[in-house]
């Protein structure tokens, strides 16, 4: 308790683990509250084919133990716990870990982003049992079957269109006609003979059995008509929302929570710093979020410096 710390990483990740890894280097000392579900989105992709230095690919959670092993063997002590609070009103900070108190002369938050899901009924019981947020995670468990993807975006096209290696048929559902996703994504999706598009279409229910899930009750958001579809397995890909609630608006957000920059990678609090998905609204890819943590330890390590050594 009386312990304080120059730098605590909150969350992990590829924006954590490198910013474990230079304050590591930079003998700083870094204690990181992972989290339970430490590694972040990455430890529910199954192939990461565009990062730099894997020609041949590899797996997230492999990716995600290589980089904690590595940010380690420096000196990075990792916990896997959730912090439930902070208290950034002066320093040392306070970071609170189930009833336990931390002190921090700075804190790196890298806490990322989750799935947004719809919340409609019947979905809690069919999580990983026919209803993901991640086609490349569970894409071919349905190998010759028939599966949804709601969405409007990038990313819903985009699943949509990875999903045609297993499935025998895509419906991509989506609440409106009007698609928020690239041209060239749309039209990838739109011209391929295995998708359907279903316009103002959205989910009323789920249904499914014994065995799982069975396909869903759409409803037409225009005049409430309603019909059902059936499928073995759906994916949504409505968007993320950052995982910012344990900030409680001590740290300044845009309005849909992301975390904003003022500095560097400084937040709105000095000594405060973000990286990762938590910040970002316009990349969010693996190499963004390590390069954003390299910079949030170089911008701490920087500011200690200054204001306390």
């Amino acid at each position: 308790m009386g312990d304080v710390r120059d730098v605590v990483i909150i969350g992990s990740g590829p924006a954590g683990y490198t910013a474990g890894l230079y304050t590591a280097r930079a003998m700083l000392k870094p204690l990181m509250f992972a989290g339970y579900m430490s590694g972040g989105q990455l430890m529910l992709t199954s192939d990461i084919e565009n990062f730099p230095g894997y020609p041949q690919g590899i797996g997230g959670p492999e990716m995600m133990m290589q980089l904690r092993e590595q940010a380690e063997r420096f000196g990075l002590d990792v916990q896997d716990r959730n912090v439930e609070s902070v208290d950034l009103s002066e320093r040392p900070f306070k970071v609170l870990v189930e009833g336990e108190e931390f002190l921090a002369n700075s804190i790196i938050i890298s806490t990322g982003a989750e799935s947004i899901w719809l919340n409609a009924p019947g979905e809690a019981e069919q999580k990983g049992r026919g209803i993901s947020t991640c086609a490349t995670c569970d894409g071919a468990f349905f190998r010759d079957e028939e599966v949804l993807v709601i969405g409007g975006g990038d990313s819903a096209c985009e699943e949509a269109t990875f999903l045609t290696r297993f499935a025998s048929k895509v419906t991509l559902i989506h609440r409106r006609d009007v698609f928020r996703a690239s041209n060239i994504m749309y039209e990838r999706a739109a011209n391929n003979e295995k998708i359907e598009i279903k316009t103002f279409r959205q989910v009323k229910e789920w249904l499914s059995d014994d065995n799982g899930l069975t396909g869903a009750i759409l409803e037409d958001p225009r005049d409430g008509s309603t019909e059902e579809i059936t499928a073995s397995g759906a994916f949504i890909a409505i968007g993320h929302k950052p995982i910012t609630g344990f900030l409680e608006s001590q740290v300044e957000t845009d309005e849909n929570g992301y975390i904003i920059h003022k500095q560097h990678t400084m937040t709105s609090v000095d000594g405060v710093f973000a990286a990762g998905d938590v910040v970002d609204t316009r990349y969010k890819q693996a190499i963004t979020a390590a390069g954003m943590g390299c910079q949030a330890a170089m911008d701490a390590e920087k500011w200690l410096e200054e204001n306390l050594h």
